[in-house]
C-alpha cells in the first residue's frame, strides 16, 4: 500500500497592512469631525492628490467596475426599456460603493491631526 503523508502549514497571523477603517462620510473621520462641509471636501481633495499610484489605480478600476455596466444597460435600452431602470439603480449605487473606499484611502494622506 502507498502511505500518504499530509503536511500542514499553519500561519498564525499574516497582516500585510494595518486594518483599514471604512468611513461612509467625511463627518466620521476624526481629523475632520469639527470642520464645515466645504472645508472637509477641500481637505479630502488635497489628500486625494497625495494618494499613491496603486491606490489611484485601484480606485479608478472600482469606478470603472461601477460605471461600465451603466453604459452597457444604456446600450440595451433600444431592445429592453427596463435596462434604463437597471442603469439608474447602478448609478445610484455609485456613491454608496465608491465614496467610502475613496475616503478610507485618503484618510492616511491627511496632513495632520488638526486637518
Amino acid at each position: 500500500m502507498h502511505q500518504r503523508n499530509d503536511t500542514y502549514i499553519i500561519v498564525e497571523e499574516l497582516t500585510m497592512e494595518p486594518s483599514v477603517k471604512i468611513y461612509t462620510s467625511t463627518k466620521h473621520i476624526p481629523q475632520l469631525k469639527d470642520k464645515p462641509l466645504t472645508e472637509r471636501i477641500a481637505i479630502m481633495e488635497d489628500a486625494a492628490k497625495h494618494m499613491s499610484v496603486p491606490e489611484k489605480a485601484m480606485l479608478n478600476v472600482l469606478k470603472l467596475l461601477v460605471l461600465v455596466p451603466v453604459f452597457i444597460f444604456l446600450l440595451r435600452i433600444s431592445t429592453d426599456w427596463t435596462s434604463l431602470i437597471w442603469a439608474a439603480l447602478i448609478l445610484a449605487l455609485y456613491p454608496i460603493l465608491v465614496k467610502p473606499i475613496q475616503y478610507s484611502l485618503c484618510v492616511k494622506h491627511l496632513t495632520g491631526p488638526s486637518e
